[in-house]
């Protein structure tokens, strides 16, 4: 077997909305747009958006390192996401960590190096 690319897919009921989320908020380029498939980019990190989601909490298993965990909680706040639980430090894995929400109801970790 030969990979060719990765892909993480997340589940969205609105996808104008996702995309305006995890391009704006997040920092994702743009690899292919439309209205029940796109792919989001970070290097050779793809996240596909796929429609037919119903805006229900899912646990993904998507974790990002972020520079300011506290900060990066601010702006999925801001931009209609949500925070479940809160920035806490964790010594003994040497990050601070956050769970998070985005507004399609997609549950992620924000982790911050300490």
């Amino acid at each position: 077997m030969q990979i060719e690319s990765v892909k993480f897919i997340l589940w969205v009921a609105d996808m104008d909305r996702a995309i305006g989320f995890w391009k704006g908020v997040v920092g994702l380029g743009s690899r292919l747009e439309t209205p029940y498939w796109t792919e989001l980019t970070h290097g050779t990190t793809v996240i596909a958006l796929h429609s037919g989601g119903d805006g229900s909490f899912r646990a993904t298993g998507l974790g990002l390192q972020v520079e300011d965990v506290e900060a990066a909680c601010t702006e999925i706040t801001a931009a209609g996401g949500s925070v479940r639980n809160p920035p806490v430090v964790r010594e003994q894995e040497g990050i601070k960590l956050a769970e998070v929400t985005d507004p399609e109801g997609n549950g992620f970790a924000l982790s911050e190096l300490l």
